[in-house]
């Protein structure tokens, strides 16, 4: 099937309330344009460098969503123009982006990573480290960020138990942190879901989810 045909297939398989983050990382741009005259505006990379040149020369009504680990030292260059961070894993990260922000007078949108997987090779804040950031006054400071939910992934396994059961905790965790408030935190963003499980994800509240491969194909690794 064309990048267009399985663009259009998930789209029918999802709820409207649910937003398609299409991951294009190693895609080329090509290819992304074919998603994009499909309709799809939404796309996701993991290597900032990557994304900075892809936004350089793709239609400017795109919004950029980094998903992968971030370096601090490279928030510099996508801070213009990156409409959402996933993968906050600390309060020096946020500070980071804070700053950069407002040496581009805007202010950045982000998740918190939450480790809900047991993998040892997953990133994430454990919710215990995520209670003492939402409640530091360090955190209130930062005027120009706004955390707008959580991200997490799930074990990569095959029993659906246990993805069911880490999506859960994560949607719980949503559900809970609405009690903290503060100006820069207002949870609604629940960016949960791959293409291996992001079904499961939506039954369990995700209403962001990230697929690559389902609709570009099998990745090129570079």
């Amino acid at each position: 099937m064309s990048i267009k045909n399985n663009l259009q297939s998930i789209l029918n398989a999802i709820p409207k309330s649910v937003t398609l983050i299409a991951v294009s990382k190693t895609k080329p741009a090509e290819d992304i344009l074919e998603a994009y005259n499909a309709g799809q505006r939404v796309f996701g990379e993991n290597k900032i460098q990557e994304m900075v040149e892809k936004h350089a020369i793709l239609p400017k009504d795109i919004e950029w969503h980094m998903i992968g680990h971030l370096q601090s030292n490279k928030v510099k260059y996508m801070a213009p123009f990156v409409s959402l961070i996933h993968g906050i894993d600390s309060l020096k990260k946020l500070e980071e982006i804070n700053k950069q922000a407002i040496k581009n007078n805007r202010t950045i949108n982000c998740l918190l990573q939450i480790k809900i997987a047991k993998e040892d090779t997953k990133f994430g804040l454990s919710i215990k480290d995520a209670d003492n950031l939402l409640t530091s006054n360090e955190l209130k400071k930062l005027e120009n960020i706004q955390i707008c939910g959580f991200m997490g992934m799930a074990s990569f396994t095959d029993d659906e138990t246990i993805v069911k059961n880490e999506f859960r905790i994560l949607k719980n965790y949503l559900i809970s942190s609405k009690k903290y408030i503060a100006a820069n935190f207002n949870p609604t963003i629940l960016s949960m879901g791959m293409s291996g499980d992001y079904e499961i994800a939506i039954e369990e509240g995700s209403n962001m989810v990230r697929i690559g491969s389902s609709i570009f194909g099998t990745r090129n690794y570079i």
